[in-house]
């Protein structure tokens, strides 16, 4: 069955996550996918570990499948003229170089365009091309720090604390592959490429949501409020017997119910607590309340009480808790796929579920410059041009 991008060819030359998570998703969508690494060292993430299995990072696999890998010099004249045949012949730029790289180097947006007028070229960097700070490394942690997010994440008399995962990076590869999807959309309007520019804090920035809002529209500056919510009360963390539960009670309506389920539904109808304006108001003493309450029975107990009347609730599961909930296995979140290397390699499923075009895992996360040679060999260089491309430190 075809994929939804079939036809479509991206010139990956990212690093690290935002890029490379980009590309995969569009690698699942059914584009192909050509990823081109250093030709000494390859993607840094293939260092980053432990975890290795079999050689290979966890951390590099989790973002590269659906790709196939050349290896590629493009500091030398050689292979700079064998980066030019690949973007003539592709669709999408992908790049997370420093702002200006590409362009001193004669790879960038204006010079590929003559080339090949209708690309697509995507670019990742921390800040952005224009700015004050459009020179500077961006790293996730770093924008993690910088656009406000930390300072309204961990408990309201503790530390500021980086979310745990690069959700930078992360949000970063979904905002690029939309924008490249967009692009691919006005493309198919018009015949016409153009240049995106994705930064990292922009990103985070606009994925503050109803955090920036707040501010914007109060001025009051947001503070760490750990696991309460600011505007929504019952809406945090709570132990149960055996563990630690999310109750999120959104409405007046589900907080009758809720206060029902807790055997204490007068809570409900006293004027303290009648409207979430006024449990707010009141939001120690409800929390107090509520936590005792819950704390006599087990996590499964009330997932089953809670679920029973209509209210949003959770347990918060470990990892390995995660990934052995039916649910995740009924979705198909968790992937085997046939590694050279590796034996029942597992990799999280793809979220997205198309019913005409449903995405499919092709390709490994490939080897590194596992396809050199075959993609030198589709793009016109004979096998006596490989090898010198090879002994001249090419590839």
């Amino acid at each position: 069955m075809k994929g939804a991008l079939e036809g479509i060819r991206i010139i990956d030359i990212s690093r690290v996550l935002a890029g490379p998570f980009c590309s995969m998703i569009l690698g699942d969508l059914g584009a192909e996918v050509i990823k081109i690494e250093h030709y000494k060292t390859g993607d840094e993430t293939r260092g980053w570990g432990p975890p290795f299995v079999s050689g290979e990072s966890a951390y590099y696999l989790c973002a590269n499948r659906n790709k196939q890998s050349i290896t590629l010099n493009l500091k030398s004249e050689e292979g700079k003229e064998i980066f030019r045949r690949l973007v003539s012949t592709g669709d999408v730029v992908v790049q997370n170089f420093k702002a200006g790289t590409l362009d001193k180097m004669g790879l960038g947006y204006e010079h590929l365009k003559e080339l090949n007028p209708s690309l697509i070229f995507a670019s990742i960097t921390g800040f952005g091309a224009t700015g004050p700070y459009k020179d500077l490394p961006g790293y996730d942690y770093i924008i993690q720090a910088m656009s406000g997010l930390m300072s309204i994440t961990g408990e309201r008399d503790g530390s500021p604390l980086k979310v745990g995962v690069a959700i930078a990076d992360v949000l970063t590869g979904l905002y690029t592959c939309i924008g490249i999807l967009s692009a691919l959309q006005h493309r198919n309007r018009t015949g016409e490429g153009q240049e995106i520019d994705i930064s990292l804090l922009d990103c985070q920035v606009s994925s503050l949501v109803n955090v920036a809002s707040n501010y914007l529209c109060s001025g009051a500056t947001p503070e760490r409020m750990g696991n309460q919510h600011p505007n929504i009360v019952p809406y945090q963390v709570f132990s149960a017997k055996d563990g630690d539960l999310v109750v999120a009670v959104g409405n007046d309506e589900q907080f009758k119910r809720f206060t029902a389920a807790l055997g204490r539904p007068e809570l409900a109808e006293m004027d303290e607590f009648l409207h979430n304006q006024n449990r707010l108001e009141a939001k120690e003493k409800l929390v107090s309340i509520c936590g005792e309450l819950l704390s006599h029975k087990t996590k499964k107990e009330w997932k089953v009480l809670l679920d029973d009347a209509g209210i949003p609730n959770g347990p918060i599961n470990s990892i390995k808790e995660m990934f052995e909930d039916p649910q995740i296995h009924a979705r198909e979140m968790v992937v085997e796929l046939e590694h050279p290397l590796i034996r029942d390699l597992k990799m999280t499923g793809s979220p997205i579920k198309l019913s005409k075009t449903p995405v499919q895992i092709r390709l490994h996360p490939p080897l590194y410059g596992e396809h050199t040679e075959s993609i030198l060999e589709q793009i016109g260089y004979h096998p006596d041009e490989i090898i010198h491309l090879k002994q001249n430190k090419v590839i």
